[in-house]
């Protein structure tokens, strides 16, 4: 269901319907999110995974423990992520993604302005903002200047707590009325993907369902969807 605070109300199921995707719009592409553990043998796991097939971003999220801490572990990751050009983006902290020279920060609703991250990152950072399963909250980070909007969760997820649940049409909607990219996430894997896909995601946030696994062999069922 969409979020009961959406001031804007609920949306046309129908709608999903009738949506056809824009052709001048990029296919779906997949956006990794790390466990929160990154130590040990995680470097190799992640090269494994961006071997496999294309990946366009990946994002390091790891909590509870101090800025130089968090740099030290980030620091062969984004080497990685460079090597295999694709976008190393910090979770939350605006102080770290500067730190690093990262290409973007993913800020949740409590982390931060998107305006004043990009007065501290420049402009050529991307700005990417968790909006739950709200239209409002989407609007409002496109405005402040936000790169892309991510809704979710659409599935049940052990990642993190869930407490906002979308539904597929809420991309559909976006993906007709805004060019801005948007990031599907919550509980995706790639039994489950391809209805998210046909509604309109830009990318698909995936984060269990490749390090639970064989992260080599996921990401290249993943690629098989996104392919059709």
């Amino acid at each position: 269901m969409i979020d009961d605070d959406d001031p804007l109300g609920p949306l046309d199921p129908d709608f999903a319907a009738q949506f056809v995707r824009d052709y001048r719009r990029p296919p779906c592409q997949l956006y990794l999110i790390s466990p929160l553990d990154v130590t040990g043998d995680f470097p190799d796991r992640l090269k494994r995974a961006l071997g496999t097939g294309p990946v366009a971003a990946f994002q390091f999220r790891v909590k509870d423990i101090d800025q130089h801490e968090a740099a030290r572990l980030a620091e062969p990751l984004q080497r990685i992520c460079a090597d295999a050009d694709v976008a190393f983006i910090v979770n939350d902290s605006v102080a770290l993604a500067k730190r690093l020279g990262a290409d973007g920060v993913h800020l949740g609703q409590s982390d931060g302005d998107p305006r004043e991250a990009r007065l501290a990152l420049g402009p050529a950072v991307q700005i990417g903002v968790t909006c739950h399963a709200s239209r409002h909250l989407a609007m409002e980070a496109g405005e402040a200047g936000a790169d892309y909007v991510a809704f979710g969760a659409f599935y049940p997820t052990t990642t993190k707590t869930v407490e906002h649940h979308a539904d597929p049409v809420l991309l559909s909607w976006w993906s007709t009325v805004f060019e801005l990219p948007c990031v599907a996430i919550g509980g995706i894997t790639p039994a489950n993907a391809a209805p998210l896909v046909a509604a309109g995601a830009d990318f698909l946030a995936v984060s269990g369902a490749v390090w639970g696994g064989d992260e080599a062999a996921v990401v290249a069922s993943f690629e098989a969807v996104l392919r059709g």
